[in-house]
Parts: structure tokens; sequence; C-alpha cells
């Protein structure tokens, strides 16, 4: 039997049901020993992470049967060439959609009411008592919150904001559009608003990002996105980094063009834009809508058994693709 390649450790009970599946090697690879390694004739099936790029070139080569992606998004693998060369993808669905929204409504509020500008504040022991006008920030309650995207942890994100009084208006898929009815609304019909991708943009006071990373979606959120954007609204990004210009938004933080950020993903993970860290009207966090610990348990699970399945040459139980055995 060949063995399970995982490129970093995932949490309990993950390396244990990999462990009785087969034989694992955990090796930290750069892209050119993941290739070399994927090329090898080694390993049956590779345990990857999002930062591990399988493009064209590398699955052309490949010799696996099969990647699993400890991640619901998998944007860094070529699903298209991993079919054609018979290799199955699986991810980790539906396990984070609760925590990426707790995360969501984090940023908006911490951005609103500029928290790490406050910490800071505090900590530096600028704080010498209550003034009148000491760090005023934006309400959250009663504001519109623009969703674009309108899948799982859109509806969560739109759930709790309703809990706090907003008006929620969504667009189900940006740039595009299509009808949604009341029925596929479900809970929210007759509670939020289905609007154009422009209105939406135009309209909100924050506008919260649920989208895949695809060609239509790469910089939805470009320069005239945020002039079209209102002065005082706020981005959120909760999903992932290329759907925004990151350079165009450092300028326009920069400029007053939008009133704030809150990211937790990045254009060019992890490196920043130049000049994106030094904003006060940004919170940055480290890629952390998964980060709780049931979460991670349970997307290490999925992710194993994922692996665990094909290297014993089934389907695995959450797979992107089904390619023909070659």
């Amino acid at each position: 039997m060949r063995k399970i390649l995982v490129t970093a450790p995932i949490p309990a009970p993950g390396m244990d049901i990999l462990a009785a599946a087969g034989e694992v090697e955990l090796l930290a690879l750069d892209h050119d020993g993941l290739a070399e390694r994927c090329a090898s004739g080694e390993y049956s099936v590779v345990v990857s992470q999002l930062r591990d790029r399988f493009d064209r070139e590398l699955l052309a080569s490949a010799n696996i049967s099969g990647i699993s992606n400890y991640a619901v998004g998998y944007d860094n693998i070529d699903v298209a060439a991993a079919t054609e060369h018979g290799i199955t993808v699986a991810n980790t669905p539906g396990v984070l959609t609760n925590s990426t929204a707790d995360i969501a409504l984090l940023l908006m509020l911490s951005t609103a009411r500029r928290v790490i500008e406050a910490d800071n504040f505090v900590r530096s022991g600028a704080f010498t008592g209550w003034e009148p006008e000491l760090m005023l920030g934006t309400d959250v309650s009663g504001r519109v919150l623009g969703l674009a995207g309108f899948g799982r942890i859109a509806r969560a994100t739109a759930r709790r904001a309703l809990g706090f009084g907003m008006t929620v208006q969504f667009c189900p898929r940006p740039p595009s559009d299509r009808e949604v009815t009341d029925g596929e609304l479900g809970e929210f019909a007759g509670r939020v608003q289905h609007v154009s991708w422009d209105e939406l943009v135009t309209t909100s006071d924050f506008l919260s990002l649920h989208v895949p990373l695809t060609a239509d979606t790469h910089h939805l959120v470009d320069a005239s996105t945020l002039r079209a954007m209102k002065s005082s609204s706020i981005l959120i990004n909760t999903a992932r980094g290329p759907v925004v210009d990151e350079v165009a938004l450092v300028t326009a933080l920069r400029e007053g063009v939008i009133g704030g950020a809150g990211l937790d993903v990045y254009e060019n993970e992890p490196r920043l834009a130049p000049g994106l860290a030094g904003l006060p009207n940004v919170v940055l966090l480290p890629h952390v809508g998964s980060a709780t610990v049931s979460v991670r348990s349970e997307m290490a699970r999925l992710c194993a058994e994922n692996a665990a399945a094909m290297a014993n040459g089934a389907p695995p139980p959450h797979p992107v693709n089904s390619p023909v055995p070659m």
C-alpha cells in the first residue's frame, strides 16, 4: 500500500484516523518539493492545506489517486486538471458555517466601534478617563448589511445581523444575478431584500463578502467598486483574499473613499499589500474564520476520513469532483 503524504499535522482525531488507514509521512514542502513527491509514486493520497498549490503542471505529472484538502475551499487546486488526470479531490464542507459567520460579525463590530484603536489606546497609557468624543465609532444596529452571495455562511451572518436589528439585503451571485424564490429563502422570506450587485454596493453600510474565488469573483471589489460605495461604508471579507483588489483597498482606506475594512483573508496571504497594516481604519485577523477547537477538530475528522477512504480505493465521503479512473 502506498503512503499518505501529509503536508502539515492536523488536529485530533485526524492524525490517528490517518495512521489507522496506512503509513503516513509528514513533510513540510515548497511547491517544487510537493510536485516531486506527488510524481514519485510513493503516495496514494495527499492531505493538503490551502497554502499547497496543485496547479495544472503539478497534476499532469502526479502519480496519486486523491487530494484531501483540509479546508472547505479548494481554489488552491486546479480541480479541472485533477479530474482530467483521474485524481479525486475532497474537502471538509458544512462545518465552519457558524464560526465564520461569528468572525464576520466580529469584524463588523470591531471595525465600526474602533476596537483595535481603543485597545491600543488603553494599553499605551493614553486613557485618562471618559470624554464626550473619545473614540467615537459607527452604529451597527439599524444599519444596512449587504451580503455578496447568499450561501450557508452568508445566511448565518444574516441571522446574526437580524438579531442586531440590521436591515439585510443580498445579491446571490455577484457580479451577475439570478432569481431567488421565497421557497429558497425559507426562514428569510420577507426578512431580507434581494437587490442587484450595483445596488448592494451603493446602498450598504456594511458590505460583507461570501463568494467563492472564481474567474468572475477575482477582484470583484476593485477600485471602481470601492468608489461606488458610501464614504462611510465598511468592507468585510471572510471569503477569499483575491476577491478584493488589496492595493486598491489600501488607497481607498487611506484616502477616505470608504470608512473602514475588516479582513480575515488576504490577496497574497500571508503577505499584506504595502501600507495595509499601518492603517487605523482596518481590523486584520490571521485567517481564523474556522479557528475554534471544535470546528478544527471536526474538519480534521472529515479530512482524514476522506483521505482514508481514497487510500483504500473507496470514494471519499465529501468529494469535490468525480474523475473517471485512469
